[in-house]
């Protein structure tokens, strides 16, 4: 075998193991700065609100829909 190839090949084999290498790193990097984001939080923070709020406007509802039944009985 020609050893020029063999040099490529490593070569080659070397450049994407360092790109792979790269991209896992970078990814790990993103992970982490999502994890330490705020966000995620006050989404969470925001949808108890939502929650809250829909089931007071549902019982408000339901609180007017029985005093009209009996206005009118």
């Amino acid at each position: 075998m020609n050893v020029a190839l063999v040099h490529d090949r490593l070569q080659i084999k070397s450049l994407w193991e360092d790109r792979i290498n790269t991209e896992c790193q970078d990814v790990e990097n993103e992970e982490k700065r999502m994890n330490k984001s705020a966000l995620e939080k006050l989404r969470g923070e925001w949808l108890v609100r939502l929650d809250s709020r829909n089931k007071n406007l549902k019982s408000l509802n339901e609180n007017l829909i029985k005093k009209v039944k009996k206005g009118k009985s």
